[in-house]
C-alpha cells in the first residue's frame, strides 16, 4: 500500500464553521490505527466542538461506538477484509450485528446509519482475494439487519476503490464509464442488491492517486480552479478529475440500470508527505477548493442530485503518529512524535488553518503529549 501522510483534519475549519458548509452532506473519516491515540472520548468531543455530525469508522470498536453513545453523531461501522469470510456464513453475519449494531440501538444509543462491508476490497493490489466473498458477506449483513428490525434504517454499503470502473481508450469520457470487465457482472449484482435494499453505493475517490501513477497527468485537472485544458464529453466540460471520476461512476451506473442510486465518497483527501507532490500547500489548495466546490452546491454535470455525502481522510493520522501541542503564547502547532509530519503554522492568526484544532491541552488531555 502506499504510504502518505495525511494531516488531522478538518480543512479550513473556521471557515467551515462560519459559513455553515455542506453540513448534511460532510463528515470525516476516523481510523484507529495510529501508534499513539486520543482518547475516544476526547475524539468525539472534538467533533461536536467543531460541528461535525457525520463519522464513518474502519471497524466497529467497543471504546469508539461508546464514545459515540448519545451524541447524535451518524456513525457508518465497519467489517475489515479479513473478517469478509467470517460474514459468508449467515450465523456468523447475524451474531456481528448483534454485537455490533442492535446492542447500540437503544434510547441515546449509537446514530448507526450505515454498515461498510470491506473497504476496497476489488483492488487489483488484493489479486482477487475477496472477489467471492464480498458479496455473500454484504447479502448476509444486510438480511441481518433486516431480521434484527433495524434494516429500514441501517443500511450495508461496500467501499469501492475508483477502479472498479473505467472509461475505454477509444472513448476516455465520463460518459462512457463501464464497470470494470472482470467484474461487471458481480457489480451489477451488488448493485442491484443494494438498490433493492435502497442502500448507496460508496467510492473513495483520490485525484492525489491520478496524479501520483501518471507523471504526465496534467496537475491543474486533479484541484478545482481550473484548468486551461478542459475533458469535454458531448458538450459538458470537466475541468476537474474529481467530477469527471464521480461522473464516470454514475455513467457505469446508468449503464445497468442504476442511475438514480444515492452516491457516497467515503474517501477524499490529500497528503502533505511521502510524495514531491504531497505537502501543504497543495494539500490547502486542493481542500480549499473542495470545500469551495461542496459550499457552492455545484452539481457534477451528469450524476446530478445523486452524491448525498463525502467523508475526508483523514481524521487521525493512520500508521503514523501524529501528536500536537498547541502553543498558548504563539498559536503554533508542534509535532512531538513525527519528523515528516508538516504543520500548519499559524503565522497570521486570522489565516484559514488546515488542521483540526485540538484547542488547549489541558481541555484535550492525551498521553505523551500534555
Amino acid at each position: 500500500m502506499l504510504k502518505l501522510g495525511f494531516l488531522v483534519v478538518l480543512a479550513f475549519m473556521g471557515y467551515w464553521i462560519d459559513h455553515n458548509i455542506c453540513v448534511e452532506g460532510f463528515g470525516v473519516n476516523w481510523g484507529t490505527m495510529a501508534t499513539h491515540m486520543l482518547q475516544p472520548k476526547i475524539v468525539v468531543q472534538m467533533l461536536k466542538d467543531n460541528g461535525i455530525n457525520k463519522v464513518k469508522l474502519f471497524d466497529a470498536d467497543k471504546a469508539t461506538m461508546n464514545a459515540l453513545a448519545g451524541t447524535d453523531i451518524e456513525v457508518m461501522v465497519a467489517i475489515p477484509n479479513d473478517q469478509l469470510l467470517t460474514m459468508t456464513d449467515y450465523d456468523q453475519a447475524k451474531d456481528w450485528v448483534r454485537r455490533n449494531v442492535t446492542r447500540y440501538n437503544f434510547k441515546n444509543g449509537v446514530n448507526i446509519k450505515y454498515v461498510a462491508v470491506g473497504n476496497e476490497p476489488f483492488l487489483t493490489a488484493y489479486n482477487n482475494s475477496f472477489v467471492n466473498l464480498t458479496f455473500p458477506a454484504l447479502r448476509n449483513i444486510q438480511n441481518a439487519l433486516n431480521e434484527a428490525g433495524v434494516g429500514d434504517s441501517i443500511k450495508a454499503t461496500v467501499p469501492l476503490n475508483a477502479d472498479v470502473y473505467f472509461s475505454p481508450e477509444s472513448n476516455p469520457v465520463p460518459s462512457a464509464g463501464r464497470f470494470r470487465t472482470d467484474i461487471a457482472e458481480l457489480m451489477t449484482q451488488i448493485v442491484e442488491f443494494m438498490s433493492k435494499n435502497q442502500a448507496p453505493f460508496t467510492v473513495n475517490i483520490y485525484p492525489f492517486l491520478s496524479l501520483y501513477a501518471n507523471e504526465h497527468f496534467p496537475m491543474d485537472f486533479a484541484f478545482f480552479d481550473g484548468t486551461p485544458n478542459p475533458v469535454l464529453d458531448n458538450g459538458v466540460e470537466y475541468t476537474n478529475v474529481f467530477d469527471a471520476n464521480f461522473d464516470t461512476l454514475y455513467s457505469a451506473l446508468k449503464a445497468v440500470g442504476y442511475g438514480n442510486m444515492a452516491i457516497l465518497v467515503g474517501e477524499v483527501g490529500w497528503p502533505t508527505d511521502g510524495d514531491k507532490n504531497a505537502n501543504l500547500n497543495n494539500a490547502y489548495r486542493f481542500y480549499k477548493g473542495l470545500f469551495a466546490k461542496l459550499a457552492s452546491n455545484r452539481e457534477h454535470p451528469l450524476g446530478q442530485d445523486t452524491l448525498k455525502c463525502t467523508y475526508l481522510v483523514s481524521l487521525m493520522r493512520m500508521l503514523k503518529a501524529l501528536l500536537l501541542v498547541i502553543s498558548s503564547d504563539t498559536g503554533e502547532f508542534f509535532d512531538t512524535m513525527d519528523n515528516q509530519s508538516f504543520l500548519w503554522t499559524f503565522q497570521d492568526k486570522d489565516k484559514i488553518n488546515i488542521l483540526l484544532l485540538l484547542k488547549m491541552c489541558n481541555i484535550y488531555p492525551t498521553d505523551g503529549v500534555c
